[in-house]
């Protein structure tokens, strides 16, 4: 690692390069009841660079596509930090990485910060990476399209049991005054066929990820399909966001401002129409599995998903959607009180939520 040198710092920042702009960290550290006059931060010196892990949610795809632009593009090396990006699984929880000082930074989606949350962890989130939840329902469009949550009565839904799939219907079918016994819940496996032979009316899928092939299957056989999207109809359950320890973010705010400065660069970059083809390039180093033209599907939707609409900027921190996520999650008894989830939204210091400046 080479020298260190403890310094003592007033943590107030600005990303540049982003367009991001940080607040003073101290007055953070008011709103979380904690009194410091100043901060101590190792700083590396030199060319020495900070070993970091990354634990990502899922396994490498095109989800990922700016947390592996950014690495293998040297943004992270160039602030000054050598970072292992890791593929999740069922088995990796960043969360608990976090906990155990196994990672610095991971990917988590908000019901597993809010339920983490609600079991005293000191999870933080510093960046929200997906805009809009990628999670839909694919449908067959003829002999109509679901327009109206009241569409929904009659219909063979799929879900899976326990999965955020089953949390944002039940919140859909509320919204829309629908009663369980109004519709067909299905539990859904991996397995695809109750959907192609029509046992199910709508299955749920990644709209950037199984959603395309499935889409492409249908089509080739003559089927006209349709999406049925939640943000549609005011269910916005927030998908991924990257997120820290309060001990990291106390300790090392400089590392941090570094760290979400190259991964959103990275993401900013790889999300370019012009630097298309080196982001594919860099998605079949890693996954050597998806054909090459779903991977460039796949690219083009997650670019809708994770680019904030209007004037909020790549990492935009939405604290109502944030909010109605808890209440949905509050309102199911998945938790057993609130947690005051906006509390651990880092936005009032380098948190992306400032609107774009010109």
């Amino acid at each position: 690692m080479g020298r260190r040198e403890n310094r003592k710092q007033v943590a107030c920042f600005k990303l540049t390069g982003t367009g991001i702009k940080m607040t003073q960290y101290l007055k953070w550290l008011f709103f979380w009841g904690m009194v410091f006059a100043t901060i101590t931060v190792d700083i590396p010196l030199g060319n020495a660079q900070e070993d970091i892990n990354y634990r990502l949610k899922w396994l490498f795809n095109t989800s990922v596509a700016g947390d592996l632009y950014a690495l293998d593009m040297g943004y992270f090396k160039k602030e000054g930090l050598s970072v292992a990006v890791k593929a999740g699984s069922p088995e990796r929880d960043a969360i608990r990485e976090l906990e155990l000082g196994q990672a610095q930074f991971g990917v988590a989606s908000a019901d597993q910060v809010i339920l983490a949350r609600s079991k005293g962890s000191p999870v933080i989130v510093i960046a929200q990476l997906f805009q809009k939840n990628p999670l839909q329902w694919i449908y067959r469009a003829e002999p109509g399209t679901l327009s109206n949550l009241s569409d929904l009565k009659g219909k063979t839904i799929g879900i899976t049991y326990g999965g955020n799939d089953e949390t944002i219907m039940r919140a859909l079918l509320k919204k829309g005054g629908i009663p369980e016994k109004d519709v067909t819940l299905f539990s859904v496996r991996y397995d695809y066929t109750p959907f192609y032979r029509k046992r199910v009316d709508i299955w749920p899928v990644y709209i950037n990820s199984q959603g395309i092939i499935l889409n492409d299957k249908l089509t080739e056989n003559g089927e006209k399909t349709g999406f049925f999207d939640p943000s549609s109809y005011g269910v916005r359950f927030v998908a991924n966001s990257v997120v820290t320890s309060l001990k990291t973010l106390r300790e090392r705010p400089a590392m941090v401002q570094s760290f979400i400065k190259a991964l959103l660069e990275g993401w900013k970059e790889s999300l370019a129409p012009e630097n298309k083809q080196k982001t594919l390039s860099v998605l079949k180093k890693y996954d050597r599995d998806t054909p090459t033209d779903i991977r460039e599907k796949q690219l083009a939707i997650t670019r809708t998903l994770i680019i904030p609409e209007g004037d909020a900027h790549l990492g935009y921190i939405d604290r109502e959607a944030w909010r109605q996520t808890e209440q949905i999650m509050l309102e199911q008894g998945l938790i057993p009180k609130p947690v005051s989830v906006t509390d651990i939204l880092f936005q009032d210091g380098f948190g992306p939520t400032q609107k774009k400046q010109d």
